[in-house]
């Protein structure tokens, strides 16, 4: 399996695969049939508090990244219901923000490919 990342205002395209978005909230100006999402993963997203702590300041990119782990390391619940669309031969993780690397997405796709084999 493969997983990607993409922008949810990016025209959603056959080889996106399984779209999933991983924001806690819709994005704005999108609808649900142009997002072309199959699951709405939002109990993923990081918390509110970490969320605005983060801020997506460069900075804080490391720290942001292994306190959402921790918080995805708490949250079996929402990785279990997630885990039936990761069958997918392709998985493309959509996410809101105008920040193209450092977003929830990028750290949400490093957890899940560090412990495909391991967990």
């Amino acid at each position: 399996m493969a997983i990607r990342t993409k922008r949810i205002h990016e025209p959603a395209s056959r080889s996106d695969g399984t779209r999933i978005l991983v924001d806690r909230l819709w994005p704005r100006g999108v609808s649900k049939e142009k997002a072309a999402v199959n699951f709405w993963a939002r109990e993923l997203a990081p918390s509110d508090e970490l969320r605005k702590w983060y801020g997506h300041a460069p900075g804080k990119w490391t720290k942001f990244k292994s306190r959402y782990f921790r918080e995805l390391d708490n949250n079996r619940a929402a990785l279990a219901a997630l885990a039936p669309y990761l069958n997918a031969k392709t998985v493309t993780l959509v996410f809101g923000s105008k920040e193209a690397t450092l977003n929830n997405a990028s750290a949400l796709k490093e957890y899940l490919e560090s412990r495909k084999d391991g967990e």
